[in-house]
């Protein structure tokens, strides 16, 4: 998808964006702040505009990735069936023209042309236990924050919020980094810890079948902390150096693979707060789990726009995949009815229990599988309602018939979403150059693998021409 990189523009060009995403935000609210399960019964379809519901009506799955996502199949030429209003037109080119550009400086990940369970760029080692989409993750982070520790000098590298410790697994044994790992979940440290030494022991006989390979020095496995991070207050043991050494500093740098919510808050006012800190790579995730207020807006800038509010609804529609969707639209499978069935269900809900508004529906399997008042009868049942109660099928399956229109709404909010992600990390960004830090966005992962995939770099000292070298091609 196409779009704006951060790193050509300048300060006040971010500020004039910050303007412009806020007022755009506004003037299409009520599409970002809308619930796709009350497609029926708030008549979303009737809040469009006549003329945008005339373009949209009856385009199929596949015309509504192509044309209004702007996302052809590859060697596609988009089509128009009809004049589209300019109004609608508008949106489509502000959508592309004001978020940050996704895509990264590589096409189709080169390391899974061979085998796409199998990333070629990781030993079978470090691949054990990993799932592609964090094969490719741990890879590109663990390599960028490779290089931003030599350019910045850092001593050792903090990964917060390490989960099962994979990146922490990958830098540490994998690029020679000194590494703690900091989880708030004991559980998850225990798995990580016997990850650790199954690596360790896996390494050992690879050497030992292998004698040519040579271990330059003794291998240090992550250093793992149970401790969770509190993002209003700083967190010491995050700080404490893991040498010590009387004749220098410890130099930290910071780093986070999806820190969730207010996780990647805390990341950034820490790097702001410590000397000890010195670089930051963060990508962050879970907006809709941001403090409000604390985790949204930071920087003064943003927070003196009118506009700049991020209610829950929009910060989590900021969190969908819109790559993962448009291939979905592509295929045109049955899978896409889940909206029109779920809002179907929310009309019967209304009716039986008026004070009951869009409670969670899980566990139901195969939906696509089943006739709509099946699913009517399920999803009942999973709200604590009798599933025996009577059932208007004829309105039913007349809410089936504008499945289209259903998927053809939630395509318009899908393409508004990046706005608000660009909102919020352009926030960060207007934060960081506030408190006088250098700092950048990158794509760094394939958004068809891993839809947050911009990472927040930032340093205390310029790096100048040598930030390019963070931006190295996928070979």
């Amino acid at each position: 998808m196409p779009g704006v990189s951060a790193r050509r523009l300048s300060h006040e060009e971010r500020r004039q964006l910050a303007v412009n995403l806020t007022r755009v935000v506004k003037l299409y609210r009520s599409i970002l702040d809308a619930y796709i399960i009350e497609f029926f019964t708030d008549n979303l379809w009737g809040t469009l505009p006549c003329s945008w519901q005339e373009a949209l009506d009856g385009l199929n799955p596949p015309q509504l990735a192509t044309l209004l996502l702007g996302m052809p199949r590859e060697g596609e030429v988009a089509r128009y069936r009809s004049v589209w209003p300019l109004t609608l037109l508008a949106l489509k080119s502000t959508a592309y023209a004001l978020a940050f550009t996704r895509t990264p400086g590589f096409q189709t990940p080169s390391e899974f042309l061979e085998n796409p369970s199998q990333s070629s760029r990781l030993t079978a080692p470090f691949r054990k236990h990993v799932r592609p989409k964090k094969q490719h993750e741990i890879r590109r982070l663990g390599e960028l924050v490779k290089k931003l520790s030599d350019l910045t000098g850092c001593t050792q590298v903090v990964d917060v919020g390490s989960g099962q410790g994979h990146l922490s697994r990958f830098m540490s044994l994998g690029l020679g980094l000194m590494v703690k790992s900091i989880e708030g979940d004991q559980r998850l440290v225990e798995r990580a810890q016997r990850l650790d030494q199954e690596l360790l022991q896996t390494l050992e006989k690879e050497e030992k079948r292998n004698p040519k390979v040579v271990q330059t020095g003794p291998r240090h496995p992550p250093h793992h902390v149970v401790r969770w991070v509190d993002p209003t207050t700083l967190c010491e043991e995050l700080l404490l150096p893991l040498e010590t050494s009387p004749q220098s500093r410890a130099r930290l740098l910071l780093t986070g693979l999806h820190a969730c919510g207010d996780l990647s808050v805390a990341l950034l006012r820490h790097f702001c707060c410590c000397p000890e800190v010195v670089a930051l790579a963060s990508v962050g995730c879970c907006y809709m789990k941001l403090s409000d207020p604390g985790g949204y807006p930071l920087s003064q800038w943003v927070a003196g726009l009118p506009g700049y509010e991020l209610p829950y609804r929009l910060r989590e529609g900021a969190c969908h995949a819109l790559e993962e969707y448009a291939e979905r639209l592509q295929k045109a499978g049955p899978s896409l009815r889940t909206h029109c069935y779920r809002a179907a269900l929310e009309t019967v809900i209304r009716c039986a229990q008026p004070e009951l508004r869009r409670p969670g529906v899980q566990g139901i399997s195969r939906v696509h599988e089943l006739k709509i008042e099946e699913y009517v009868q399920r999803g009942l049942q999973r709200v604590g309602l009798d599933p025996h109660l009577p059932l208007n099928v004829a309105a039913l399956r007349a809410h089936q018939a504008q499945e289209n229109r259903v998927v053809a709404f939630f395509s318009l909010a899908l393409l508004l979403a990046p706005l608000v992600e660009t909102l919020i990390l352009l926030d960060r960004l207007l934060y960081l150059q506030e408190q006088g830090f250098h700092a950048e966005l990158l794509p760094i992962f394939s958004p068809e693998l891993s839809p947050r995939n911009l990472v927040l770099v930032a340093t205390k000292g310029p790096l100048g021409e040598a930030f390019s070298l963070l931006e190295t091609e996928d070979n």
